[in-house]
């Protein structure tokens, strides 16, 4: 039993370091991953949506749908495609301390530094 807990502390530790390094990396304050409802506030901006998606969360079967989809933006949001955002959403206490503490870097809203730049006119 003892040793469960230790389990679970471990865990618990290791997603708040990953949570705080991701919203760091985002140029968020990383304090914010640990402050209720403010969290999914800050992860909304990460992801470029408006604060306002935090009441559909409230609406049961839609949180279902948008939690994917805001996890899929934040894959897209460090550069990441779909098989990662998989990962985030079936192996999460994987997937985001690979996302935070690992080599990914935030490049803007669901990725929008990675659309190829238009080339100079002629």
């Amino acid at each position: 039993m003892g040793t469960i807990i230790v389990i679970y502390v471990a865990l618990f530790v290791l997603i708040i370091v990953s949570l705080w390094k991701i919203f760091t990396k985002a140029g968020k304050p990383g304090w914010a991953c640990i402050i209720p409802i403010y969290n999914i506030i800050v992860l909304l901006e990460i992801v470029g949506k408006p604060w306002w998606w935090l009441l559909l969360m409230l609406v049961p079967v839609v949180n279902l749908v948008l939690a994917i989809w805001v996890l899929n933006l934040l894959s897209k949001s460090f550069g990441h495609e779909v098989g990662f955002t998989l990962g985030l959403i079936f192996l999460g206490f994987i997937f985001i301390p690979i996302l935070g503490l690992g080599e990914s870097k935030y490049v803007g809203p669901a990725g929008k530094a990675q659309a190829p730049a238009a080339p100079p006119a002629a």
